[in-house]
């Protein structure tokens, strides 16, 4: 494989990814808005894309991304300007920066996902044949994560209830109840849990009357994430452009 650049590289999954690259030797360098000379990590790391040399640039095929959802632009014209792929990670991001993200694609390799655990690609596999199999049934998603976690619902639970909308058009999505409001037959509740150092558990609920499935998904360390994200920049090295989802590496 070759190179990736990590940006958000001095976060706590920035720091995860750092440890999956150099396992495969494939990482470069790393950049973040954080960085200064006391930063330590086994590669050299960047205040921004602007600062990356050449001799790092012509080495590198992919932009791996656990930042924030504000540097959306940065990243998207960088990638495009410089032909690098893109491994984004990051959530949380406007309609505005979702759009960036598409029209990326149109232009290099863009491999997007809420969740890089390849056991949550099959959970929403699952999710979705289920609620095809289960018409009638209600449906409703729990998502626990750590109390720093600063989007709610989050992205892998907002991906589950769009998956399950594609076998159930007519179905809206609902994020969280309070007060008189009975549920619709129609709704796919979304309820957010936060506490303590959970690193995420995803829970989706398939019931009627008579009986209910419920599938689980929990990570227990965030390496899991870090790993997906390697073998996802692995994956995508060599594609045309276009966007690439987690449900591109996983055969049901």
């Amino acid at each position: 494989m070759s190179g990736i650049i990590i940006n958000g590289i001095l976060g706590h999954m920035g720091r995860e990814v750092e440890k999956a690259a150099l396992q495969k030797n494939s990482l470069l360098a790393g950049v973040d808005f954080m960085a200064s000379s006391q930063s330590s990590a086994s590669v050299p790391v960047f205040k921004s894309f602007d600062e990356i040399p050449q001799t790092i640039l012509k080495e590198a095929h992919c932009i791996v991304d656990f930042s924030n959802h504000l540097c959306t632009k940065a990243l998207v014209d960088f990638a495009v300007e410089k032909n690098l792929a893109l491994v984004i990670a990051t959530t949380g991001q406007t309609e505005e920066e979702l759009k960036m993200i598409t029209d990326a694609s149109s232009k290099v390799p863009v491999f997007f996902a809420a969740n890089y655990s390849l056991g949550v690609a099959v959970l929403i596999k699952l999710a979705k044949n289920v609620a095809s199999v289960m018409k009638d049934a209600d449906i409703e998603i729990v998502e626990t994560h750590h109390n720093r976690k600063l989007d709610a619902p989050s992205g892998t639970a907002k991906a589950i209830a769009q998956a399950v909308q594609e076998v159930r058009p007519n179905s809206k999505i609902v994020c969280g109840r309070s007060g008189m409001c009975k549920r619709n037959p129609e709704d796919i509740g979304i309820s957010s849990v936060r506490y303590g150092n959970i690193v995420g558990i995803h829970e989706v609920h398939v019931g009627t009357e008579n009986e209910c499935i419920t599938l689980r998904h929990e990570a227990f360390s965030r390496s899991v994430f870090a790993d997906g994200a390697v073998a996802a920049a692995e994956f995508i090295e060599g594609k045309g452009a276009g966007m690439y989802g987690m449900e591109s590496m996983i055969t049901l």
